[in-house]
């Protein structure tokens, strides 16, 4: 497939599932980690399946790309994942052409976000588009689309209050400390994992609960020790997990394992302990419910906490949604002009085929011919009928790929994709 063409035959769809259907269990299931995504791009080549973005998060695993059927794409993440497609059918989407483009916008620009207006999401996209374009797997009409969201979600930041205030994920799990832990300052935290939540994170808790008991604990301690240095936090090993933790009065859980690491088996505890999980798939195991004194939340019951930030956010969608129609707008009239630019490049060759038999045909039958002056006339009238075609197929209303096949059916005329 030529990038610098549409694929013929195919149509864009985004398919996956997020929290809107699917509990953590499930989207546990399906969670892609960085070698699961490169090996759907691996599969997806293989198959004759030229570009697409796939992104997995702890609230959602989607894909993004050109198929003949649905199917194709669904195949690639079940295929890749520990979920089936029964599983698959009971709780994702699937959107096809303006529906998958109405979608990636809404994902990419925090209003379609667990807790409405966290713009994470967009990192996720740009490193997905990346991965794609190194292994040849993004086409033009990706590059521009994800552009486009990139520039909807900086605008949607500038010029509304969409996501005003502090609230996210990690924020949220701090909110929650704060709420339901007495005397938080005084208290004992442990930070099990270091990723992207487990810093935001570790960043809201020494920022709002002015806490200097907070200890960092990860697989790599390197990682973990970046993190303490900027805040000036201690430091444990991972193999002193299990007696780290029934010193602590809070656990926020927030790794990237694909199985739980924290079961009831590694706590032995002489006191209250509240454990957040941050994590997808969960990283908390359900037995640790068993014991006594354990709270455990996870950050699908933290993305229900409703205040008065997110209640003022949803005062901005309407704004938010301008911006977006009107990039949308922008990104599907550069899409219909590369559909049809070459008909009407073919278009304009076969009249000017016409042109010139019919002029050579009068340049033989009529003496003194003004050839020049009927070459002028000539082209002046194919601009004019090719320019009527386009202005055509520019109209919002006009069904693109109809007339495209009408136009090239009626002229005789084929355009080649390869």
């Amino acid at each position: 497939m030529d990038n610098n063409n549409l694929p013929k035959h195919q149509y864009f769809y985004a398919v996956g599932l997020s929290y809107r259907k699917a509990d953590a269990e499930i989207r546990g299931k399906f969670s892609l980690d960085a070698g699961g995504k490169t090996k759907v791009l691996q599969q997806a080549n293989q198959e004759g399946i030229g570009s697409l973005i796939v992104i997995s998060t702890c609230n959602r695993t989607e894909i993004y790309g050109f198929a003949q059927h649905p199917f194709q794409l669904i195949k690639l993440l079940c295929d890749n994942s520990q979920g089936s497609v029964e599983e698959f059918q009971r709780v994702a989407f699937v959107y096809k052409g303006n529906e998958a483009i109405n979608h990636i916008f809404r994902v990419g620009t925090g209003l379609d976000s667990q807790i409405l207006g966290d713009f994470e999401i967009i990192s996720q996209i740009k490193s997905g588009f990346v991965e794609s374009k190194n292994l040849g797997m993004a086409n033009a009409f990706l590059e521009r689309l994800v552009n486009c969201v990139i520039q909807a979600s900086k605008r949607i930041k500038n010029e509304t209050e969409l996501s005003s205030g502090a609230t996210s994920v990690s924020f949220a799990s701090v909110q929650y400390i704060m709420n339901n832990v007495p005397n938080v300052a005084d208290k004992d935290i442990l930070l099990f994992g270091t990723g992207k939540i487990g810093r935001n994170t570790c960043e809201n808790l020494v920022k709002h609960t002015k806490n200097n008991h907070i200890t960092l604990v990860n697989r790599t301690r390197d990682k973990a020790e970046k993190i303490a240095g900027k805040f000036n936090l201690v430091v444990k090993d991972y193999d002193v997990l299990p007696l780290e933790i029934p010193k602590a009065d809070v656990l926020v859980v927030a790794t990237g394992a694909q199985t739980p690491t924290i079961d009831k088996d590694i706590l032995v505890l002489n006191k209250p302990l509240l454990i957040l999980d941050l994590s997808i798939p969960k990283n908390v195991h359900d037995n640790v419910k068993e014991l006594e004194g354990v709270t455990v939340v996870h950050l699908d019951d933290l993305s229900r906490i409703t205040d008065e930030t997110l209640e003022n956010r949803k005062k901005h969608i309407p704004a938010a949604e301008a911006i977006i129609s009107e990039i949308t707008d922008e990104f599907v009239n550069w899409v219909n002009a590369r559909k049809f630019a070459p008909t009407i490049h073919a278009l304009k060759e076969k009249l000017n085929l016409i042109k010139d038999t019919e002029l050579n045909f009068q340049r033989k039958k009529i003496s003194n011919f003004d050839e020049e002056q009927a070459e002028i006339i000539s082209k002046r009238i194919i601009h004019k009928i090719t320019t009527q075609f386009a202005n055509h197929l520019k109209d919002r209303e006009t069904m693109v790929d109809e007339s495209i096949e009408w136009i090239e059916k009626v002229f005789q005329i084929e355009t080649t994709t390869k």
